[in-house]
């Protein structure tokens, strides 16, 4: 039986660590909808059009090693902002969605645009500023020279470019239940997302 569980949330706020999570707990089927955008960028930063890098997308190009680097984010971002891109990537996201066995969807707009009807929506988020030190660590971590200023302004940034993009901005769907991971351990943030699942089953 398909059983959709949409998270959506602004960047680094937890949401694919916490649906990772609830993936292997459900053992249901898991995607980070911000890597076929991610994909997208770098296919553009390797100079396709950003449609047909859309339309030509694989499962292999999900695998790439360059996706989680500021560069690719920023294009993916860009790119994200292209109604004919989204049109392009939204029927994968939906027949991945309702697949037997259930999935769990993470991304920017899968509980307000592409599963609208999904069985539970939540909404996770946390400060700027809790956000940014978190990416920072991560990026440091993998040897990106980037200061913590830096790296909350690009936060602010693509936030700023999610909420007031035309075509599905970021923002919660009217029944998502809120999980605010500013001052949550990830095991109590998994904990809570499970708790509202359980009880929507």
């Amino acid at each position: 039986m398909a059983f959709t569980i949409a998270i959506d949330g602004p960047a680094a706020a937890g949401k694919g660590t916490i649906s990772k999570a609830i993936a292997r707990e459900l053992g249901f089927a898991h995607l980070d909808t911000g890597l076929i955008y991610r994909a997208v960028g770098a296919k553009v930063l390797a100079g396709s059009d950003p449609l047909k890098a859309a339309n030509s997308l694989s499962a292999e190009d999900l695998e790439a090693d360059n996706l989680r680097t500021p560069e690719v984010a920023q294009a993916a971002s860009k790119a994200a902002v292209i109604a004919e891109v989204r049109a392009a990537l939204v029927q994968f996201q939906r027949s991945f969605a309702r697949r037997a066995g259930g999935a769990v969807l993470d991304g920017r707009d899968i509980g307000t645009v592409i599963c609208p009807e999904a069985e539970v929506k939540l909404f996770v988020t946390a400060s700027a500023e809790v956000r940014a030190q978190r990416r920072h660590a991560e990026l440091t971590e993998k040897g990106h020279a980037l200061s913590f200023d830096e790296v909350l302004a690009d936060v602010k940034a693509r936030d700023d470019r999610d909420m007031s993009r035309a075509e599905a901005p970021l923002k919660p769907a009217e029944d998502a239940v809120l999980i605010d991971t500013s001052d949550l351990a990830i095991d109590e943030a998994i904990t809570a997302a499970l708790q509202v699942i359980h009880a929507a089953r």
